[in-house]
C-alpha cells in the first residue's frame, strides 16, 4: 500500500496514512537495523523456479469469487471477500504491463488498471508492483513482454517472474540474474515479502532481509501485520499461476500478511509473493471494475477506481515464444512479431525472392539474376557481374562470383566474364580495350595455323618470325611488281604514238586480192600521212 497526495479528485486520488499501531501477528520486531538496503550485482541470493502449466485446450483462466470468515486476535470474525484466478498457460497468456501503456514507468505514468488494461483486452486484471508515492515512478524490476523497463541493480526484495522457457521463478534475484541473455525473463515485476517459499511460510525471514525503504507505510512490522485489502501472486503444483486479490479497508476489513500466507497455503498454493496492496488492491474483469472500495473510497457501498502503477494482465494466448522460433518474438497485442528478413505467423518463413527487412515489404534492385539479401537488401550477384545492384559486367581480365577471379587466357586475351574460359570471341564495349584484342588476334592467327599443321600431322617449316619476314619480301616484291607494270604500260603508250608514220596495209593485200577501190584508198592514205609530217616538221 502506498500513499498518493490528494489533488481533491476523491474519485481517481486518495490520501493514505502510514498505518496506525495496531494489533501484530507474527513477530514483534525484526532485525532490520543490523543491515542496510544494498545493490546485489550477483550472488548472495535466492529463488525458487518451478515449470509453469502448458495444457492446449483449456480455458484460458478461471476466475473464483470467495468470501471467508478470518478471525481475529480476541476480536469476532471478520468476513472477507476477494477473487483467486487460476491461469493455465502463463507464459502465453499472462503480461506485465505498465501504467497507461508502453513508456509509463519511464515517465511516472499513475492509471487506472481499467484503463491500463483495456487496449490490451484483458480477462483479468490487478494491480501489480509498487511505486513511489511522491513521483509516481515504477519501483524494483519491471519487464514487460520481453522488453526490460527498469533494472534496480539487484535490490533485493520479492520478485516474480516467468522467463523464456515457461518457468516460474519467485524470490530474490541479483542483476546478474535479471539480465541473464540466455534464458531471459519475458516478464518480471517486484513486490514485498515472500509469503510462501515450497509451501512453507517465509514471511519471517522476508522481514528480516528485505529492503524496508520500497513500502511507505510506516514500520515494516505494521505493513506486514495490518488488517487491509491485498494482492499477491503465486503457483500451485500443477504450474497454473494463482493470482489473489482481497477487497478490504485499513485496520477495518481484509488480511494481514500471515492471514494470507495461510488462506494461499490452504489453496495449494505453493510459492507466492506479496504485491502492491494495503489500501489500492483493484481486480478487473472484462475491463469493469470488480473489487469492491479500498480505503479511498468514502462510501463503502461505492466502487471507485484508483490510479496505480504497473498491472498483472490475464489475456487470451496470441503466443507462446517458442511458438515464434529464434526470428521473433511473441507479443501480448501482434503475437508473433519477426525479425527483419522472416514472415510468417510463427516466424519460420524466410522473405519471398525480391522482399527484404521488417515485415518483408521493401523491393530489392537486384539485376542480371542477382540474390537479395532477406536481412538488409544487400545483392550478392551471379557470376560474370558487379556492382550495388549487380548492373555491371566483370571488368577485362576478371570473372566468377563478385568477379574477384583474374582470367589466365596466353597472349592477354579476354575470358569469358562467367566461367572463366579462354575465348576468340570480342566485342569492342566499355570493357575492351584494341590493344589488347589486336595483339590476341594477331597470336590467334598463328596459332591456329599451328593447330591445322598439327592435325594434319605436318610440321611448320618455319618459325613465326621466318614467315612474318617472307610474308614482308613477298609484299615488296609485289610492290615492285606493280610499280614495273605500270612503267612499263605508260612507256609502251608512248611509243605507238611516235610510231603513227607507218601505212596502213589491210591484210587482203598480202594475199593478192586488192580491189581497184582499195589501192585508191590506201593511196590516199599515205598522202594524207605525208602532208601530216610535212606540217610537224615545219
Amino acid at each position: 500500500m502506498l500513499s498518493e497526495e490528494n489533488n481533491g479528485n476523491s474519485l481517481y486520488e486518495d490520501l493514505l496514512l502510514p498505518y496506525p499501531s495496531s494489533q501484530r501477528h507474527g513477530p514483534s520486531h525484526s532485525n532490520r537495523f543490523v543491515r542496510e538496503c544494498q545493490s546485489v550485482i550477483h550472488g548472495n541470493v535466492t529463488h525458487e523456479s518451478w515449470r509453469s502449466s502448458s495444457k492446449r485446450g483449456l480455458p484460458v483462466a478461471e476466475s473464483k469469487i470467495f468470501v471467508s470468515s478470518i478471525s481475529a486476535e480476541s476480536e469476532k470474525p471478520n468476513w472477507v471477500s476477494g477473487h483467486m484466478t487460476f491461469v493455465n498457460d502463463p507464459l502465453r497468456t499472462v503480461s506485465v504491463l505498465e501504467p497507461g501503456g508502453a513508456g509509463g514507468c519511464k515517465i511516472g505514468r499513475k492509471e487506472t488498471v481499467e484503463r491500463t488494461s483495456r487496449p490490451k483486452k484483458c480477462l483479468y486484471s490487478q494491480n501489480g508492483g509498487y511505486f513511489s508515492t511522491h513521483t509516481g515512478k515504477c519501483l524494483g524490476n519491471v519487464v514487460s513482454d520481453g522488453t526490460l523497463v527498469i533494472n534496480s541493480k539487484g535490490i533485493q526484495n520479492a520478485q516474480f517472474g516467468i522467463k523464456k522457457d515457461g518457468t516460474l521463478v519467485f524470490g530474490y534475484l541479483s542483476e546478474e540474474d535479471v539480465l541473464d541473455k540466455v534464458n531471459p525473463f519475458v516478464q518480471l515485476v517486484s513486490g514485498v515479502v515472500w509469503l510462501l517459499r515450497n509451501g512453507v511460510t517465509y514471511i519471517k525471514e522476508s522481514v528480516a532481509i528485505e529492503c524496508e525503504e520500497t513500502q511507505e507505510t510506516g514500520e515494516f512490522q505494521r505493513f506486514v501485520n495490518a488488517v487491509s485489502a491485498r494482492t499477491a501472486v503465486g503457483h500451485d503444483r500443477d504450474g497454473r499461476l494463482v493470482l489473489f486479490h482481497i477487497d478490504g479497508q485499513t485496520d477495518n476489513r481484509g488480511m494481514n500478511l500471515w492471514q494470507v500466507a495461510d488462506f494461499l497455503k490452504d489453496q495449494g498454493v505453493v510459492n507466492a509473493i506479496n504485491l502492491d496492496g494495503g489500501g489500492s488492491s483493484t481486480y478487473v474483469v472484462g475491463g469493469s471494475l470488480a473489487s469492491y472500495p479500498s480505503d479511498h473510497c468514502t462510501d463503502p457501498m461505492w466502487r471507485c477506481p484508483r490510479k496505480v502503477s504497473t498491472v498483472l494482465c490475464v489475456h487470451e494466448p496470441l503466443c507462446q515464444q517458442e511458438d515464434c522460433g529464434d526470428h521473433g518474438v511473441c507479443t501480448t497485442e501482434y503475437g508473433c512479431v519477426c525479425d527483419a528478413g522472416w514472415m510468417g505467423s510463427v516466424c519460420g518463413e524466410v522473405c519471398l525472392p525480391g522482399s527484404y527487412g521488417d515485415g518483408c515489404n521493401q523491393m530489392c534492385e537486384c539485376r542480371n539474376g542477382g540474390s537479395c539479401d532477406p536481412v538488409h537488401g544487400h545483392c550478392t550477384c551471379s557470376a560474370g557481374h558487379q556492382g550495388a545492384s549487380c548492373e555491371q559486367e566483370c571488368s577485362i581480365g576478371f570473372y566468377g562470383i563478385s568477379c574477384a577471379q583474374v582470367c589466365h587466357c596466353q597472349d592477354m586475351c579476354t575470358c569469358d566474364p562467367v566461367t572463366g574460359a579462354c575465348n576468340v570471341t570480342y566485342t569492342e564495349g566499355p570493357n575492351s580495350t584494341m590493344h589488347r584484342v589486336g595483339h590476341c588476334l594477331a597470336s590467334q592467327m598463328f596459332k591456329t595455323r599451328k593447330e591445322e599443321d598439327f592435325a594434319h600431322q605436318r610440321k611448320p617449316y618455319f618459325t613465326e618470325a621466318t614467315w612474318m619476314i617472307i610474308s614482308s619480301v613477298f609484299c615488296a616484291l609485289l610492290l615492285a611488281t606493280l610499280v614495273c607494270s605500270l612503267f612499263k604500260n605508260k612507256r609502251k603508250s608512248r611509243v605507238l604514238t611516235y610510231r603513227s608514220d607507218y601505212s596502213y596495209l589491210p591484210l587482203s593485200a598480202t594475199s593478192g586480192r586488192l580491189s581497184l577501190e582499195d589501192l585508191t584508198d590506201l593511196a590516199s592514205f599515205s598522202h594524207d600521212s605525208k602532208d601530216a609530217r610535212q606540217e610537224d616538221d615545219s
